[in-house]
């Protein structure tokens, strides 16, 4: 590894953060004042707001701030142990075709984006070895250039190889979290970590940008909550079709969090949608529809989410190209 491995007193194991948005800035700015050595990809306004005033993250968990290298280069970083891949997932492809700089011996690149593909496309830029998967339960959002706005949510990961194994990696990464004060656990079924987010964040996500309202009225409207449960049940659906079962309990235990969470609580997918910026609904409700309609599998609450926030997406899409 290009960094030493933890065990002693000082962490300097070597990170990029690809993609220092609202997540990746958040846990990048953890693992830095952990002691690990980061670097924070980031571009335009952004960029220059934390290479001259640093890094300020705000959160429940409390605000804290620092100096952190920030480039829009892959090359100026150089090889390293540990890649966050945060970017948005209309973005993968293109992205990991710029991977190859921050690659060394034993380097992971761990996706902590939405949706259940990601690692694939990863893979085919820089080999399954180098991949691995991840879920990062966070709500945060750049606030303004610099600033990074942590809002809810648990700030957990949960992270693996993609085939199953406890490596020296992994345990590395771990470990580091732990410093970090980020709750981590290193699951040995990953697959089934991203299809189990995947089918709250299609509920929660969904029905915010749709209803443009957040959860808490979701949740005070008996017919609104039906629906956000008809969804989480679409995805498991679907997901059993691709071979992995979520469990009996999914559906109850992800109505419990979504009773749990902040009564404010919106979604990137919202925050995209009502801000003109491109939006991830192929990666979720467009993807269930595709993989239900290949499993012959009526999904009519995804169909109705996905018809009705089409529009936005291809204005906003649209929009963005000009």
């Amino acid at each position: 590894m290009v960094g030493r491995l933890l065990g002693s007193p000082v962490v300097s194991l070597k990170i990029a953060v690809y993609g220092t948005g609202g997540l990746g800035g958040y846990y990048g700015g953890r693992l830095a004042q952990a002691g690990a050595e980061v670097h924070l990809l980031a571009r335009g306004p952004h960029l220059e707001a934390i290479r001259a005033r640093g890094l300020r993250v705000e959160s429940p968990l409390g605000d804290f701030e620092g100096t952190v290298p920030a480039t829009e280069e892959p090359s100026n970083v150089g090889q390293c142990d540990f890649v966050l891949f945060c970017v948005k997932s209309f973005e993968t492809d293109a992205a990991a075709e710029g991977l190859h700089p921050l690659i060394g011996e034993d380097t992971a690149v761990l996706s902590l984006q939405n949706g259940v593909d990601n690692e694939e496309k990863i893979a085919r830029a820089v080999g399954w070895p180098r991949v691995m998967g991840g879920a990062a339960f966070i709500f945060s959002t750049i606030r303004e250039p610099g600033v990074i706005a942590h809002t809810g949510g648990p700030t957990r990961i949960v992270f693996g190889e993609m085939d199953g194994s406890r490596t020296r990696r992994a345990q590395a990464f771990l470990e580091l979290c732990l410093r970090a004060r980020i709750p981590c656990e290193l699951h040995s079924n990953v697959r089934q970590v991203l299809w189990d987010k995947f089918a709250f964040i299609c509920a929660q996500a969904g029905m915010t940008a749709a209803v443009r309202l957040p959860l808490v009225d979701i949740r005070d409207s008996p017919e609104s909550w039906t629906l956000f449960r008809e969804l989480i049940v679409e995805v498991c659906a679907v997901a059993r079709a691709e071979g992995v079962e979520l469990g009996e309990d999914t559906v109850d235990r992800h109505l419990a969090f979504g009773r749990e969470l902040e009564p404010g609580s919106l979604s990137s997918l919202h925050y995209d949608m009502t801000h003109g910026r491109r939006m991830e609904l192929e990666t979720l409700h467009g993807n269930v529809v595709r993989l239900a309609r290949k499993h012959a599998i009526p999904v009519p609450a995804t169909t109705a989410i996905y018809g009705i926030l089409k529009p936005w997406a291809r204005r906003n899409e649209r929009d963005q190209a000009r």
